[in-house]
């Protein structure tokens, strides 16, 4: 159960930021109010990043998003074995 949880937690984070992604590319999309959403549940995640980012200035790339992706598959990878053992 907690397992299952867990990783639809990891599922569904994957999706908002894909989606974030996705928004970012559609000016218009920006202002449907479930864009609005995915992109004010997701902004507070990727804000370290790209204060991060921002550091080396690598123009108009965006790496958070790709940066955020690669830890939650990271932390599935580690989280959900440890959890199937219990």
């Amino acid at each position: 159960m907690l397992y299952t949880l867990v990783r639809l937690l990891f599922d569904l984070l994957t999706l908002l930021v894909l989606a974030h992604v996705v928004i970012s590319w559609v000016p218009s999309a920006r202002y449907h109010p479930l864009s609005m959403w995915v992109m004010r549940v997701t902004e507070p995640m990727l804000r370290p990043f790209r204060v991060m980012v921002r550091v080396g200035c690598y123009g108009a790339l965006d790496f958070a998003p790709f940066i955020l992706l690669l830890l939650l598959a990271i932390a599935r990878g580690l989280v959900l074995p440890l959890l199937r053992g219990l």
